[in-house]
């Protein structure tokens, strides 16, 4: 069983920065499949960002190029750049137990395990 805590959400005003955090635990960045999730207000989930276990890394064509998704030997982040009012959501870390390197991936079924995460708000 894993267990995975978000952090690092917030209000901002559009334009602004945030970086998020996933820590699974028990964690090993080398066995288990990553990604980010939004769901906003009225809105289905939607994949942000997802990385596999070689670093290799997949983005939503919305956040591309202002969402960086990145991990090390402690956690899982989501550094989010220019952000927009349509940002705003719950974001949630997923996780999946893989073996070799399978590419990332952002499908909501793919994954296993789901933190119960962090709510972030952009302003306008």
């Amino acid at each position: 069983q894993v267990q995975l805590v978000e952090s690092g959400g917030g209000s901002v005003q559009a334009g602004g920065s945030l970086r998020l955090s996933c820590a699974a635990s028990p964690y090993s960045y080398s066995v288990y499949s990553m990604a980010w999730f939004r769901q906003g207000p009225g809105k289905e989930r939607e994949g942000v960002a997802g990385i596999n276990t070689f670093g290799s890394t997949t983005y939503a064509d919305s956040v591309k190029g202002r969402f960086t998704i990145s991990r090390d030997t402690a956690k899982m982040y989501l550094q989010m750049n220019s952000l927009k009012p349509e940002d705003t959501a719950m974001y949630y870390c997923a996780a999946r137990r893989v073996s070799g390197y399978p590419p990332p991936s952002t499908d909501p079924q793919f994954f296993d395990y789901w933190g119960q995460g962090t709510q972030v708000t952009v302003s306008s």
